[in-house]
């Protein structure tokens, strides 16, 4: 499979019902991260553009043209909306591949559950929770959920169209007028997202989408007229954006970085411990931000534990994104992969040392390694690796991997490993994190209807279907007032 210029690898603006090319270019450039071929230069919405965007959002937010359609209308279009991602299944899938480096038998998995979230929107719409009746006594009274105003999303380069796809369905679900920025690293899921949005006949300019960077996302994110801000993606620019946020009291969501903990107990089997880790380790190429971070184990577990460790890592087959053999890919782009390797320099300068799993072949492009990071103190590994690679640390109880795990400013995800269940739930209820799994580190929730909150500085908000789509509308209620009340 190779890159072509063709279908799927486009950016457009769609602003106001119209589709034009972003007038402005970026620095850098978009490459195919197995192979570093550029495809095209970033492009970058002007500012007159985004305010344009803006503008239009605002008015269709207080004309009430979409809000005030009936919800079946909506929950229509937003299941045409599903049918078009049906035919585009595989432009979506090469097109996320070529932006993350996610290997393409991952990403169609990934494209697979898009459609699903426009349904599932639509489902949430007709189940009636936007308005109940709480009648009394012959009264008239309602319970309203409203949309917050025009809703900014801004999803992050990992998995970015399956992202946006949640986000998007559910705040149109609720009647929010919807601008959309891709990542600047990786637009072109998005843009075939959009291109199946606009082929569904939204009324124009319900749905809108800008590109840039930084300075698209600050003139977002600072309009006034902006009421609702859902955003995933780094700590520094989540904590720029609830400033920003805090000037006019928006609605924000912030799904943020977490270096999430792995307790290893005395009694876990190491081998299977190991190839749990390893698996949580070559998920998305090790970039998303639940993956294993700082591992806990025993002083005399912890060479067997790391031998197995690299034996496992070592027997994924390493290769390019686009090869369906591949179980391993690149990172998604050059400068993310000199971020890391900064990151490392600093852990060996500090004491590390660093173990990195051979590969036969000749890397090209973004791919890097696995590596395992031994012999540094945990209280100097408090960022996020946001890579293929784990901290290492022994520990001598459970209540000390315990101390250290909750005395991290992030609290997103855990996980911990023993055979003894309920003494391995007692440390996972001990840790205070927004999902904690117990002998496993898979990628999906545990539970149909699981939720999860961000603790700590790993964001504002949570996780949970029904989460996700309460969080882009506001309560209000309406009705004639009880009579004859003292007070």
């Amino acid at each position: 499979m190779t890159i072509t210029n063709g279908t799927g690898f486009h950016q457009i603006d769609r602003i106001g019902g119209e589709q034009v090319p972003p007038s402005g270019r970026l620095d850098g450039w978009l490459c195919e991260p197995g192979s570093g071929e550029r495809i095209a230069q970033q492009a970058t919405t002007d500012l007159a553009g985004v305010e344009r965007a803006i503008a239009i959002a605002d008015e269709i937010d207080r004309s009430g043209t979409w809000r005030m359609l009936p919800t079946e209308t909506r929950a229509l279009l937003l299941e045409r909306v599903a049918g078009e991602l049906d035919t585009r299944s595989e432009e979506i899938a090469l097109a996320e591949s070529t932006g993350s480096g996610v290997v393409i038998s991952v990403a169609r998995l990934f494209v697979g559950g898009l459609a699903g979230s426009f349904r599932g929107a639509a489902a949430q719409l007709r189940g009636g929770w936007l308005r109940t009746d709480l009648n009394e006594d012959g009264r008239e009274v309602e319970l309203l959920r409203l949309p917050w105003g025009p809703t900014v999303i801004l999803v992050p380069w990992n998995a970015p169209a399956a992202m946006a796809a949640t986000k998007v369905a559910n705040a149109l679900a609720v009647g929010a007028p919807v601008i959309l920025k891709p990542p600047e690293w990786a637009p072109f899921g998005c843009n075939v997202l959009a291109d199946a949005i606009d082929a569904a006949g939204l009324p124009a300019g319900v749905f809108q989408m800008v590109h840039g960077g930084p300075g698209v996302g600050v003139a977002l994110t600072t309009d006034p007229r902006i009421r609702a801000i859902s955003f995933t993606g780094s700590v520094a620019t989540g904590r720029a954006i609830a400033h920003a946020a805090a000037e006019d009291f928006k609605a924000v969501q912030l799904e943020l970085g977490g270096n999430n903990p792995v307790i290893i107990r005395p009694d876990a089997d190491i081998d299977r411990t190991a190839a749990s880790v390893a698996d949580g380790m070559v998920k998305l190429n090790g970039q998303w931000c639940e993956g294993p971070g700082k591992v806990f184990v025993r002083p005399e577990m912890l060479e067997g534990f790391v031998d197995a460790l690299e034996r496992h890592l070592s027997t994924y087959r390493i290769g390019s994104n686009l090869d369906p053999n591949t179980q391993f890919g690149p990172l998604s782009h050059e400068s993310h992969r000199q971020q890391l390797e900064d990151q490392i320099q600093r852990l060996v300068d500090q004491g590390a040392h660093v173990r990195i799993v051979e590969c036969d072949q000749d890397l090209t492009g973004w791919i890097w390694p696995p590596r395992i990071v031994l012999g540094v103190d945990p209280n100097d590994c408090v960022d996020e690796l946001f890579g293929p690679v784990v901290t290492v640390h022994a520990i001598d109880s459970d209540e000390e991997a315990i101390q250290l795990a909750n005395e991290s400013p992030y609290g997103l995800a855990g996980y911990v490993f023993g055979q003894d269940i309920q003494a391995a739930m007692a440390v996972g209820r001990a840790i205070r994190f927004g999902e904690v799994k117990i002998n496993g580190t898979s990628l999906l929730d545990m539970s149909p209807v699981s939720a999860q909150s961000f603790w700590r500085n790993s964001g504002i908000g949570g996780h949970g279907d029904k989460e996700a789509f309460a969080f882009f509308c506001g309560t209000q209620i309406v009705g004639v007032d009880r009579q004859g009340l003292p007070i």
